[in-house]
């Protein structure tokens, strides 16, 4: 089995125990964002998995659309990250 080299980890350890990889992050090309997809892609800036700057390039995001992410999930957990949920969460 061959392996693409790659700048930074393959994986990390997250604090609850569990690993995160590259191969769980979601596929460049998706445009559909579930609370889930939204929440591993935050993970994984935040522990070091990918760049911030890897993440929106590879994404296609902007920063505005990453740091509202990032700060749902630091003030509510990945629950806020529903579509649904935008009004209950949303900070005036």
């Amino acid at each position: 089995m061959f392996l693409k080299k790659v700048d930074g980890p393959r994986q990390v350890t997250l604090p609850d125990g569990s690993t995160l990889s590259r191969a769980d992050l979601p596929s460049p090309a998706t445009r559909r964002w579930v609370a889930s997809r939204k929440a591993v892609v935050v993970k994984a800036v935040v522990y070091g998995l990918l760049s911030e700057r890897e993440a929106l390039e590879r994404y296609e995001l902007s920063e505005e659309e990453f740091s509202i992410w990032r700060r749902a999930i630091e003030k509510h957990g990945e629950k806020a990250l529903r579509v649904t949920a935008l009004q209950k969460y949303r900070q005036l």
